[in-house]
Parts: C-alpha cells; sequence; structure tokens
C-alpha cells in the first residue's frame, strides 16, 4: 500500500476555493489524500481538544504523521534534566491521545536538528527516546549526514532495525553536513516513510537571508524527477507493506501538485477524481 499527501493542510491553495474557512479544510484535504504531516506539534504541545476535533474532522482511514515537539528533539539548546525530559514527553505524548484512541496515527515523525551528528551521546538520548515512547510507531529523520558516512551507515540502518526505528527516507538538497542522502533502505517490514523536501541547494544553507525557513522548501519536482521516484518507490514496496509519502515542498505551492502528480504515476486515486473534487466546492 501506498500513501501520498503533504505537510500541514492549511496552505495548499489548488484544493480549496479563496474563501474556504479554515476550520473545513482538514476535512476537504482528506478528500484528496489519506494521510497528512502534522507540523504544529513541532511548535508546541497542544491541547487535547485539538487532536479530537482533527479526529472528528476526517475519515475512520485517515492517518496522521505528527511531528515530535521541538524540545524533544533537542533543537533548543536549553539543557533539560531526565526527569524534565521525561516529563515534557509525558505532556506530548498524552496530548496526542485522542488520535491515538481514534487509531489514526500512523507515526511520531522525531527530525533531528542538523548539529545532532553520529555519536555515543545521542545514540544514547535515541534509545532513551524510544523507551519512552515504545508503544507508539517512531519515525526518525536525521539533518546531519555523518550518521550515513561510510564508516557509520551500515551500524546506523543496523541501530534502526533493532531498536525499532521506522527510517525517513529524504529527497532533499545535497547540501554538505546539514543534509542526508537518499537512502533506500527501510528498516521496519511494516511501514516506511519517505519526505520530499525538495532540491533548492541554496536556499537550504543559506539561513541569514530574509525568510530562509520558507525559501529553502522552494522547489517543484519534474515530471522525470517524479518518474525516476515512481520506479524506486515500486522497488521498495518488496521491502515494506506501507510506504507513506509526503511532500514538504511547499514554499511556493508546489507540494500538493507534486503529490498528485505522483499519485498518477503510481495509479493512485483517492475519493472521487481530480476534476471531480476541484468542481466540489
Amino acid at each position: 500500500m501506498i500513501k501520498i499527501g503533504v505537510t500541514g493542510w492549511g496552505d495548499h491553495d489548488i484544493l480549496y476555493k479563496e474563501r474556504t474557512s479554515s476550520k473545513r479544510k482538514l476535512s476537504i484535504y482528506s478528500t484528496y489524500f489519506p494521510i497528512v504531516e502534522l507540523d504544529a506539534s513541532y511548535y508546541s504541545i497542544l491541547p487535547t481538544s485539538n487532536y479530537q476535533k482533527w479526529a472528528l474532522q476526517t475519515p475512520n482511514d485517515f492517518s496522521f504523521v505528527i511531528k515530535a515537539y521541538n524540545g524533544i528533539t533537542l533543537h533548543s539548546n536549553s539543557f533539560r534534566s531526565k526527569s524534565e525530559q521525561k516529563k515534557m514527553i509525558e505532556s506530548f505524548i498524552h496530548s496526542i491521545n485522542p488520535l491515538q484512541e481514534a487509531e489514526k496515527i500512523k507515526g511520531i515523525l522525531f527530525q533531528f536538528p542538523p548539529w545532532f551528528s553520529c555519536k555515543r551521546e545521542n545514540v544514547d538520548y535515541l534509545r532513551f527516546l524510544k523507551e519512552e515512547v515504545n508503544e507508539y510507531p517512531v519515525m526518525l529523520e536525521f539533518r546531519n549526514r555523518t550518521w550515513f558516512y561510510s564508516q557509520y551507515i551500515d551500524q546506523t540502518l543496523a541501530f534502526m532495525e533493532k531498536e525499532g526505528w521506522i527510517h525517513t527516507i529524504c529527497d532533499e538538497p545535497q547540501a554538505g553536513i546539514g543534509s542526508v542522502p537518499t537512502i533506500l533502505h527501510p528498516t521496519n517490514k511494516d511501514v516506511t516513510l519517505i519526505r520530499f523536501h525538495g532540491r533548492n541547494v541554496y536556499g537550504w544553507n543559506n539561513s541569514g537571508q530574509e525568510n530562509w525557513r520558507k525559501v529553502r522548501f522552494l522547489y517543484r519536482y519534474n515530471q522525470e524527477e517524479l518518474e525516476k521516484w515512481a520506479k524506486d518507490i515500486l522497488k521498495l514496496q518488496e521491502q515494506t507493506k506501507e510506504i507513506c509519502i509526503l511532500f514538504n515542498n511547499n514554499s511556493g505551492g508546489d507540494a500538493a501538485d507534486n503529490a498528485i502528480q505522483l499519485m498518477k504515476l503510481l495509479g493512485i486515486q483517492h475519493g472521487p477524481s481530480l476534476s471531480e473534487q476541484l468542481g466540489l466546492f
């Protein structure tokens, strides 16, 4: 099974009429795609009422990939004791419980920052984290290339397999130490996650420029690039039961278009045809 979606549901103009209420967007989104990445959870630990609402606004077979709170993935420079980390993780897990009860969590995505390099203390932290969230499917994404250096790559993949981490395969700019190569290696026989970040090398690294966080994902995949990916995805299907694909290249509004394009290449239809859906709203 292959499920394709995008990051967030609010900013994909192709899916909505100009005056569509933000309260209706998730339910409309779910007619196009069966899965979404929830990234609001990265910026704060949200009230449980938010997750209750989102569970009710989506079909029974809809799935969320929930991006872990940034304090848990060490994006903050603030020091926290082990007990403080445990409390923070506990609060985060409690907040998402309504989606777990609704059986709509495909996994929790732990995306680590560029300074989270391949060293013993970080391996130990991953083990600690896995123990704390053991009842949930956990997806691991690195932003530091050292994990996939030739002397570490086999150990990194073996670690993920042994510890129960779902490898997040990335398509992103090859822009030095703060980016990772595309490693077509599932570490979980049930689920594999693929995230498309675009290939904007200049935007990825140029953190000093205005609106850097938006510009870094400014990229539109062309037909040839997606056709190559379609072939790779079909090969990956032989190694894992389900592949979840999320497009994050939405700085220019390209994510939804590219997601629909890849669905067509793979012969996937979710709900009514695109032309029928666009005429509904």
